[in-house]
């Protein structure tokens, strides 16, 4: 897994979503640069369609009500143009970096997090979507807290902005 570099991350809050509100609906698009190492975090009232590329190997989650409490739901799109080879490929490289992409998602928004502590309690699920249904699946990704920046990154990060 690749370390999250603050300095290559870049968010927007689209219209109707602030780092503080509203709580639903809020949906997250992640996407990267290849070349740049770049990541994007897209927050807003829908999914940033307009971001997705013919790769689709972006992250997409939103909060969502389950067992009686706010889960995060995301979803990678594990096929790829090559059928299964390509999604084995692909399966693979998720399962690598999706701890990247949850913790830029996390630190992100972290004044979202900031005012809802709970939410680093929340469980992240993940379904991994394919037509095969050796790569379809959900799978339960542990907590924020495991993808919270370390103690005094944020502030770090903001000394150095």
């Amino acid at each position: 897994m690749s370390q999250l570099n603050p300095e290559k991350l870049s968010v927007e809050f689209r219209s109707g979503v602030t780092p503080t509100s509203p709580f639903y609906p809020r949906f997250y698009t992640l996407t990267h640069s290849d070349s740049t190492g770049e990541l994007f975090v897209t927050i807003g009232t829908n999914f940033a369609w307009d971001k997705i590329n013919q790769i689709r190997d972006e992250v997409m989650g939103t909060w969502v009500q389950w067992n009686g409490s706010a889960a995060f739901h995301a979803f990678v799109q594990v096929d790829g143009p090559d059928g299964q080879l390509s999604a084995a490929v692909r399966d693979e490289v998720f399962r690598r970096e999706l701890p990247l992409a949850l913790e830029a998602i996390r630190y992100a928004d972290h004044t979202f997090f900031a005012i809802h502590p709970t939410l680093d309690c929340s469980a992240i699920l993940i379904d991994f979507l394919s037509t095969d249904p050796s790569f379809l699946r959900r799978e339960y990704w542990g907590v924020f807290a495991d993808y919270a920046p370390r103690s005094g990154f944020l502030e770090d990060t903001r000394e150095t902005l």
